[in-house]
């Protein structure tokens, strides 16, 4: 009987041990806890300070160096004002004078355009007068003799059987009949401008007077341009004849030639006659002209 009582007394003392063990793991197991939320805390408020500074250092204020402006180059919208312009054009609308509501409407064209005046003619100081109001260009329509006999310039005319003193009196005249006007083209003239002497006598008046001159191109032949450079006279060439067909398809096609030509020079001249189907085929295209980046300038602006 003693053994097994000494036997019981060792069991029962087993119970509040492993009560003090368990209690010592759930100890240890709050502590390990602790430590890894502190921890936790602790690595989170360094991790949060070491990403301002990141984001700190990442994002200092602008500096040219690194943000640079974007280049026009690389950009697909329309050329911004003050960029280099796009091909000129310029338009020189013949024979005014004589019609005045017919002129008139390319005075209201809203582009820049030459209106060349014939000298003598019953509205030609009106033309000039309502051109130069509303900003437009204007210029002398100098009337010369064609190979056609057939054909009349009309008051004016400089022809090929005057003399030396002839030919400049008579420019004189015409260019006094209008105006001060800065420069001169010549209406009709095959004849006339294929005469070295007669536009050597020509171009001595215009130069007297600080006018410059451009050829019409009425003929292959002619020696104006050629002429004028050799006297030191700003001259230009007529590019395109914008209606020698006065129907609005034949102008809009010539436009088109005049578009190229622009497109491949730089600049083109063109010559139209103050016709309906001339205003209204130029009505019709200067919008889509202006967006593909046509500049429309004086006749003047062009010559060298």
């Amino acid at each position: 009987m003693p053994p097994r009582r000494r036997k019981l007394r060792r069991r029962a003392s087993t119970g509040p041990r492993i009560g003090a063990l368990l209690f010592a793991v759930a100890l240890i197991a709050i502590v390990v806890a602790g430590i890894i939320v502190v921890g936790r805390q602790m690595s989170g408020y360094f991790a949060s300070r070491h990403a301002g500074k990141r984001v700190a250092a990442a994002s200092p204020s602008p500096q040219p160096s690194v943000s640079p402006a974007p280049s026009p180059i690389v950009s697909p919208s329309p050329v911004p004002s003050g960029a280099t312009p796009g091909p000129r054009i310029a338009i020189i609308i013949d024979d005014c004078g004589y019609d005045l509501p017919r002129d008139l409407k390319f005075v209201g064209l809203p582009i820049s355009i030459t209106l060349s005046i014939l000298p003598m003619t019953p509205h030609g100081k009106e033309v000039a007068a309502a051109a130069q109001a509303a900003g437009k260009a204007v210029m002398l329509h100098l009337p010369m003799q064609p190979e056609s006999s057939a054909a009349h310039p009309g008051p004016g005319e400089i022809t090929t059987d005057m003399t030396d003193d002839q030919v400049r009196t008579q420019v004189q005249a015409d260019i006094a009949s209008l105006p001060p006007l800065p420069g001169a083209n010549n209406h009709m003239g095959s004849k006339a401008t294929s005469d070295p002497r007669i536009m050597r006598d020509v171009l001595g008046v215009l130069k007297q007077d600080d006018m410059f001159f451009i050829d019409s191109m009425t003929a292959m032949t002619s020696v104006g341009a050629s002429t004028a450079r050799d006297l030191g006279v700003p001259t230009a060439e007529r590019d395109v004849f914008l209606d020698n067909q006065v129907t609005v398809p034949y102008v809009e096609g010539q436009i088109r030639q005049l578009e190229a030509v622009a497109r491949r020079r730089g600049s083109a001249i063109a010559i139209g006659h103050p016709n309906e189907a001339t205003a209204q085929a130029l009505q019709t295209m200067l919008p889509e002209m202006q967006a593909a980046g046509f500049t429309f300038v004086a006749a003047q602006t062009l010559v060298k």
